[in-house]
């Protein structure tokens, strides 16, 4: 299946550079020069992932990646000319997957780009592996999660917390341990934004968010996986 991307950039020249990049490597793209525009794509494209600049005319890009992340898991590369730490730790908490900073090689853009896509996608078919925690269903090769049988829908961020902690019931886990797990060591030094999807994840899958018996808090460190059920694993 051809991926689509949305290519959201107000600088015609380096729109069309990601866009030509992208088509030649086999990806449909879709582009967008503001933030309004995005949106009405974004809901008429329905794409794959977002590219997405932070600096954009009419509605900006955290703007952007608020309004989508209300009702979408749709994977969001965010891409800005300025580095301050508050704009990546803030795109990030929003819900973006990953962050890069011009100027950037469409290389290294590429190659987030694949990582993104392999947190997101299921992998090939083969005897599913299924891990079960009483009413919740975590099937790692389709990438989907149930909550009493009903479709969770996760941003690959969220996925990759919750199968990180549940890989090993009650061992607690530093959030710079789900942060590089989750998006890589380069973001070392981003630890809380960890919260944010944790906090994100535990209002879809928690009975009571704020009595949580799957995503616990362990206090001074970061969190782990409660053991109130019994996993079972299923092959």
């Amino acid at each position: 299946m051809q991926e689509k991307l949305l290519v959201v950039e107000d600088e015609e020249n380096i729109r069309q550079n990601i866009t030509d990049y992208f088509i030649d490597q086999g990806y449909k793209v879709v582009e967008a020069r503001d933030g309004e525009e995005a949106l009405t794509l974004f809901d008429a494209e329905k794409p794959d992932l977002v590219i997405l600049d932070l600096m954009l005319p009419k509605l900006d890009g955290i703007d952007v990646c608020k309004t989508i992340r209300k009702e979408h898991t749709t994977p969001i590369i965010m891409v800005t000319a300025r580095s301050e730490e508050i704009d990546k730790l803030l795109g990030l908490e929003l819900g973006a997957d990953d962050y890069i900073t011009k100027p950037f090689s469409l290389r290294e853009l590429n190659a987030r780009v694949k990582a993104v896509f392999r947190r997101s996608r299921p992998v090939a078919d083969h005897l599913e592996d299924v891990r079960v925690f009483g009413p919740l269903k975590i099937n790692l090769d389709r990438r989907e999660v149930r909550y009493n049988d009903e479709t969770v829908d996760l941003t690959p961020s969220e996925y990759a917390i919750l199968i990180t902690l549940s890989e090993n019931v009650g061992r607690p886990y530093s959030r710079l341990q789900l942060l590089t797990a989750t998006l890589g060591e380069s973001y070392a030094g981003y630890e809380r934004a960890i919260d944010t999807h944790v906090s994100n994840l535990r209002k879809k899958i928690e009975p009571n968010p704020q009595k949580p018996i799957f995503i616990q808090t362990v206090y001074g460190l970061g969190y782990k996986f409660g053991d109130q059920y019994e996993p079972i694993q299923e092959d």
